[in-house]
């Protein structure tokens, strides 16, 4: 299957968008620390102000300190963002995320990608504040979105915390497997590139691609994302414990 990821940005955005108005912005974030929904919109505004600006080659003007009115302010950056990708050609070249160096040079189509899938967690984000619990089933996308999202932890995002020195390289690696479509695609968390049957991995994780996506985000546990774990969960915890994605 293959993903529109410039359609998907638009449909979250617009999700996030929609729910905004609704949510207290006093409230807190599960999963995520101290958070506010406050926070959680003007770091997803400010998210897409910066990649906009990666994907021109050019810094915007700075966005201020606020407080903002977080709809108009939030709507504001969606479309600047959107409108940006949607000028510049996929195949040309910007700066993207990179290791050992933080930003270096990539196609345009590399912030297609992640910033579909940095809304789609946020969107995840503000509905588990609204609903003051974080669940799987409170975004509705598919779960080969959700299955892009794990593939690009394993192949760009770990990888890059270990190639910043932000986590230390996982002892054993970890077999991720997506239950809930076709052929049960799998990943191997750690060892990117590599197929499960080429390695010998201490932990397998299986079960619905979204599960396995806000696990590896940390916005939820194996078990409260209805993931059967085999082999030893300490290592999978130790994977856990550190900061997967940045």
């Amino acid at each position: 299957m293959t993903l529109d990821h410039l359609s998907l940005l638009a449909t979250f955005q617009g999700d996030f968008l929609a729910a905004v108005p609704a949510a207290d912005a006093d409230a807190k974030v599960p999963a995520c620390g101290d958070w506010t929904v406050r926070g959680l919109v003007e770091h997803l505004a400010e998210v897409h102000h910066w990649a906009a600006g990666n994907a021109r080659g050019t810094k915007g003007p700075a966005l201020g300190d606020g407080p903002f009115d977080l709809a108009p302010h939030y709507a504001a950056q969606a479309a600047l963002l959107r409108e940006t990708l949607a000028e510049l050609d996929p195949g040309s070249a910007c700066r993207v995320l990179t290791h050992p160096d933080p930003l270096g040079p990539g196609p345009v189509r590399f912030w297609h990608r992640r910033q579909a899938h940095e809304t789609l967690v946020h969107l995840h984000d503000l509905l588990a504040a609204s609903a003051g619990a974080a669940a799987t089933g409170l975004v509705g996308a598919a779960p080969e979105v959700w299955a892009d999202t794990v593939d690009e932890i394993v192949s760009v995002l770990q990888p890059r915390q270990v190639g910043l020195g932000r986590m230390a390289p996982l002892r054993f690696p970890v077999v991720l497997v997506a239950t809930d479509i076709a052929g049960a695609p799998t990943w191997v968390l750690g060892a990117p590139g590599e197929r499960a049957d080429e390695v010998a991995p201490d932990v397998i994780v299986a079960g619905p691609a979204e599960g396995l996506a806000l696990t590896l985000w940390r916005r939820l546990t194996p078990a409260e994302a209805g993931l059967t774990v085999t082999g030893d969960r300490a290592d999978l915890e130790a994977a856990l414990a550190q900061a997967i994605v940045p």
